[in-house]
C-alpha cells in the first residue's frame, strides 16, 4: 500500500450513491451479495431501501410523463468522450470542457437518479445542495450535485450491471467484471447496455437541450470504444495518460477511500491492489485493440502532465483537432476556474520500493509506450494541479 496525506468528509449516507435505484434493483444487489452488510451500516442500507421505495413510484411517473417525449429525442452533435485511466486526468479535463456552454455534461444529481430527474431534479436539487459534503472524500475537491460527473453511476442506478456495484460490497469479489469492457457478453446482454446508456443520454438531451454536445466521462469506457462507436459512429474522443506510478498510488488510495467511505463492509479489502493492477492492463489493451477503430480526426491521446502544464494552450489544440469550434468562447470561464483552483494542494504519495518494483513488473510496457522514464527505488511526489478523483 502507498503513503497518502489527504483530509476526508463523509457523506450523509453511506449507501447514497445506491439510492437512485428502483427498490427492485436495490434489493437485487442486496441479495446478490447475501445481505452482508457490516452491522454498523445497517442503519444506512435501511435509509437507501426507504428511499428507493419512495422514488420508485416516481421514477413510474417519469416514464409515464416524459417517455414519449425522451424516445423521440435526437442526439444530434456527435458526444465528446474523455477516455483514461482513474486518477488520469479525466474529471480535470471533464470539468473544463464543461464550462464551455455549447457542451453540456450529466451532472452528480442526475447520474444518482437517472430514473426520475426529469421530474424532480429542478425542485429537489437546491434542498438536496444543502445536505451535501462540499468537498470530496478522498482528496478535498470542491464537489456538488451539479458538478459533472460519471454516467457509469447512471447506468448502476438503472439496474445494468457495472464494476462499480464493488463499491457497495468491497470485500466481495470484484462485481460484474465483464461488463468492463463488454466483450464477452452476449449480444442481447451488449444490446441491453447500450439501450441502457443511449436512454440516459436521450433524457439529458431532453433536459439540457438538442443544441449542447454531450460531454461524457467514464473511465470504464477506455475499454468500450467498439460499442461506443457502434452507438456514435461520429464520437470524437480524448485519451489522457499519466504517470503510472502516480496511477497506481492514486488508484489504490481513491479506491480504499471509496470503499471505506460507501462501502457497506469495512476494512480490510483484500485484493485491491491485484485489482488496480489487473484492471489497468485490461483497460488499456481493449483500447489498444479498438484505439484503430476510430476514424481520422476523432482521437485526440494527451499527456496529462501536458493539459497541467498549459490547460488553455491544450484546450485550444483539441478543439482544433476534434473540429469543436471557437475555444476563445469557452476560454474566459476556463480561464476563472483555473484562477479558483490554483490554491488547491494535491495528495501527496508517497511510493515505496516495493511498489514502484510491482509497477515495473506489471506495466512496464505501457510506461514505456506512453513515453515515461522507468523508475527504481522509492520516489516521493506530488502532482502540480488536482490529483484526479473519479467519484462523487
Amino acid at each position: 500500500m502507498t503513503a497518502t496525506t489527504s483530509t476526508h468528509a463523509k457523506p450523509t449516507r453511506r449507501g447514497g450513491l445506491w439510492s437512485g435505484m428502483s427498490l427492485g434493483h436495490w434489493l437485487a444487489l442486496l441479495a446478490r451479495n447475501h445481505y452482508a452488510i457490516d452491522r454498523p451500516f445497517w442503519k444506512d442500507a435501511l435509509g437507501v431501501t426507504v428511499t428507493a421505495a419512495l422514488r420508485t413510484p416516481i421514477g413510474w411517473l417519469t416514464q409515464l410523463i416524459y417517455g414519449g417525449q425522451v424516445a423521440a429525442t435526437t442526439i444530434h452533435k456527435p458526444p465528446l468522450f474523455i477516455l483514461g485511466h482513474w486518477r488520469s486526468g479525466t474529471t480535470f479535463l471533464h470539468e473544463l470542457l464543461s464550462l464551455d456552454e455549447r457542451h453540456t455534461s450529466p451532472n452528480t444529481f442526475e447520474c444518482i437518479a437517472p430514473n426520475q430527474f426529469l421530474l424532480t431534479e429542478r425542485r429537489m436539487l437546491p434542498i438536496l445542495q444543502k445536505k451535501m459534503p462540499r468537498e470530496r472524500p478522498m482528496d478535498g475537491m470542491e464537489v456538488g450535485l451539479d458538478r459533472p460527473q460519471e454516467d457509469e453511476f447512471a447506468l448502476c442506478n438503472m439496474g445494468v450491471p457495472s464494476p462499480y456495484l464493488t463499491i457497495a460490497f468491497p470485500r466481495h469479489p470484484p462485481a460484474c467484471a465483464e461488463y468492463l469492457d463488454l466483450r464477452t457478453l452476449d449480444e442481447a446482454a451488449r444490446e441491453r447496455w447500450k439501450n441502457a446508456l443511449l436512454e440516459f443520454l436521450k433524457r439529458v438531451t431532453l433536459y439540457r437541450g438538442p443544441e449542447r454536445r454531450l460531454v461524457l466521462k467514464s473511465p470504464t469506457h477506455t475499454a468500450r470504444v467498439r460499442t461506443l462507436l457502434e452507438l456514435f459512429p461520429r464520437a470524437r474522443f480524448i485519451f489522457l495518460v499519466r504517470d503510472p506510478y502516480l496511477v497506481y498510488a492514486s488508484t489504490v488510495h481513491m479506491f480504499d477511500a471509496l470503499y471505506g467511505t460507501y462501502g457497506l463492509q469495512r476494512p480490510p479489502f483484500p485484493g485491491l491492489e491485484d485489482q488496480v493492477l489487473d484492471t489497468y492492463l485490461r483497460l488499456h489493451a481493449a483500447f489498444e485493440a479498438d484505439k484503430g477503430l476510430i476514424p481520422p480526426g476523432q482521437l485526440v491521446v494527451l499527456r496529462y502532465e501536458d493539459l497541467v502544464a498549459d490547460p488553455q494552450g491544450v484546450l485550444a489544440d483539441l478543439y482544433r483537432a476534434l473540429d469543436l469550434g471557437d475555444f476563445a468562447q469557452a476560454a474566459p470561464a476556463v480561464e476563472r476556474q483555473l484562477e479558483a483552483m490554483a490554491a488547491y494542494q494535491p495528495n501527496r504519495h508517497v511510493l515505496p520500493e516495493r511498489v514502484v518494483q510491482l509497477v515495473n513488473t506489471h506495466w512496464g510496457p505501457f510506461i514505456d509506450r506512453f513515453g515515461y522514464q522507468r523508475r527504481t527505488g522509492p520516489q516521493d511526489d506530488h502532482a502540480p494541479l488536482p490529483d484526479d478523483d473519479d467519484a462523487p
